[in-house]
């Protein structure tokens, strides 16, 4: 038997049935087990998950992060533009703001309505009910945008790459097992998936770094990595693709990522995203009835710390093998007709037999829990936010099963989106330039709504609708014009250049500051918010005591720790 065959082998088709049957006993015998002690269905526990412990909580925070996009997008961006996007990976920090400062805020919320709450519920409260609901819609638009279907799309080329599968074949065979895996596993399901999963996915994607790494090398794997920098440096007309910030307009990457402000707007991203974003929240949210705030907000507090040392990985297990890739083919070990092919391309040619099966189980494990991430959210948002509101007293299973019928329209839309996304950017510009139009309106309302108590109830709802709107219009004007890069002339859109030609980062970075400077205008014309509102984010005596008992020097450490590494990282790749 050819051990180091690049091709998927009989050994390696057998470890990946043998592993993925193991896998399914294992979702089925957690979630069998936890509706036993539940003694029946329960739609909490279906769209939230109760009581995870905070190593659970991490894992599960990383696992929905990391999806098909990474696998493809991440790497094959390596492999064309290096580390330039790096800076949306590079967010172990970020994910430590939710932990330490909108948790207690969250819990505190959860005290005064008696339930768990989703995002949109906060902003029912902070703000009005339309604010609350036009969140919900939002969310629902964005999940459809960029999750369902960029996961999809990504899934399927994956698989194409990895298998020679038809890439329809391959993205609608991950939607629909994405989709039952869903509906019957609930949070249970995709939190034990993503135990399962993420050492998996860790040990694999470093099997490839260290295994590129030395076959670049010709066996040494620090010669691999200087060979990989060498030829790196060299790329994008000598500028080099080995640094994380651009500074030079004569550098052709500075028209994408412009100076500092490729930082900022990253930033203003990952703020949204780690923070405000359902999907991610979600999994910090599930307690146990009548538990004691410390101990949740220490569980929920661990478990970001635990995702952010686990966030410092993604670009040393994807976005380097793509580095690692490009200097292999120009060596002539392999052919890469194109850069998304990178990462499938490397687990064919430089993991051996057998732990090809291996690493695939956790690759596919992966895609599955992100995808299930996304789809358990929408449930949620639809279930607690617009159909419980209007059928009150219904029975819990009945709204698991509507929860499920929504995870299958979501379903249809991502799927019905994706022709229509394939005819725009490149993958990963298409994903952040979608996520930049949304993320201003929800760091503002978010942001404002904690940290100040003048801010109005109808500031907060007119700034998100606004930013909405603007964001939305750009989007029509990105289809149109290629995202700026077109040539149109006339009047109109002469007059408008500004608007549609800008610089994604740059307009993103301008919307911030204009919806910072409306929402406290708004609030000045607006009457103030209620006594209620403010007390949502006032903390008593008692709670802050709950906050002091909810932290030690395992937090501080362990903080201090994910924060020097991202430094590092910064450091290395200045």
């Amino acid at each position: 038997m050819n051990w180091n065959s690049h091709e998927f082998i009989w050994l390696d088709w057998a470890v990946l049935a043998i592993g993925l049957c193991g896998v399914v006993a294992a979702v089925w015998y957690a979630i069998w087990k936890d509706k036993k002690a539940q003694q029946g269905e329960d739609s909490s526990a279906y769209l939230f998950g109760k009581g995870e412990p905070w190593y659970v909580i991490g894992m599960a925070i990383f696992a929905a992060n990391i999806g098909s996009e990474h696998l493809v997008g991440l790497a094959g961006t390596g492999a064309k533009s290096g580390v330039g996007m790096a800076h949306w990976e590079m967010q172990g920090w970020m994910i430590l703001i939710l932990g330490w400062l909108f948790v207690p805020f969250y819990q505190l919320m959860i005290n005064k309505m008696g339930k768990i709450i989703t995002m949109p519920d906060f902003l029912k409260f902070r703000y009005t009910k339309r604010t609350g609901y036009w969140l919900s819609v939002i969310t629902l638009v964005a999940y459809i945008l960029t999750k369902v279907s960029v996961t999809a799309l990504t899934g399927g080329i994956f698989f194409k790459y990895l298998w020679g599968l038809n890439f329809w074949y391959g993205a609608i065979g991950l939607i629909l097992i994405t989709a039952v895996f869903t509906v019957f596993g609930g949070m249970k399901g995709v939190m034990t998936l993503s135990t399962i999963q993420t050492p998996i996915l860790i040990i694999g994607s470093f099997l490839v770094l260290f295994l590129g790494l030395s076959a670049l090398g010709g066996g040494n794997i620090a010669e691999g990595w200087t060979n990989m920098m060498d030829y790196c440096g060299q790329l994008n007309n000598g500028y080099g693709t080995t640094h994380m910030f651009h500074w030079e307009e004569g550098d052709s990457m500075y028209q994408e990522y412009p100076g500092f402000v490729v930082f900022i707007g990253a930033s203003i991203i990952g703020f949204w995203y780690w923070c405000t974003d359902q999907h991610i929240v979600q999994r910090v949210l599930g307690q146990v009835p009548g538990e004691d705030n410390a101990e949740v907000i220490k569980r929920a507090r661990r478990g970001t710390i635990a995702a952010g040392f686990f966030k410092v990985l993604p670009c040393f297990m994807f976005l380097i093998p793509g580095m690692i890739a490009a200097a292999l083919a120009q060596k002539g070990t392999f052919t890469m007709e194109e850069t998304d092919a990178a990462f499938a391309i490397m687990v064919q040619q430089v993991l051996p037999a057998g732990i090809k099966g291996i690493v695939t189980i956790g690759f596919i494990c992966a895609l599955v829990a992100s995808l299930a991430a996304f789809f358990n959210s929408c449930a949620t948002l639809f279930t607690e936010d617009f159909y419980k509101p209007l059928k009150k007293g219904m029975s819990e299973a009945h709204y698991v099963f509507v929860g499920r019928v929504a995870t299958v329209v979501v379903v249809i839309l991502g799927f019905a989106w994706l022709p229509v996304m394939m005819g725009m950017d490149t993958l990963y510009n298409y994903l952040q330039g979608i996520q930049s139009l949304l993320a201003p309106a929800m760091v503002v309302i978010f942001a404002c709504g904690i940290l100040s108590k003048k801010i109005t109830p109808k500031a907060g709802e007119y700034t998100l609708i606004v930013g909405f709107l603007i964001g939305m219009l750009r989007l029509v004007t990105n289809v149109i014009t290629d995202t700026g890069r077109a040539t149109m002339e006339g009047g109109f859109w002469d007059a408008t250049a500004w608007f549609w030609q800008t610089n994604w980062l740059v307009f993103e970075c301008w919307l911030l500051v204009f919806l910072l400077v409306f929402i406290y205008a708004v609030s000045m014309c607006t009457p103030a918010p209620t006594k209620d509102q403010i007390d949502a984010i006032t903390f008593t005596a008692d709670f802050k005591k709950s906050i002091k008992e909810s932290w030690g020097v395992f937090d501080v450490v362990g903080t201090l720790i994910v924060i020097g590494l991202c430094a590092c990282f910064y450091w290395y790749f200045w």
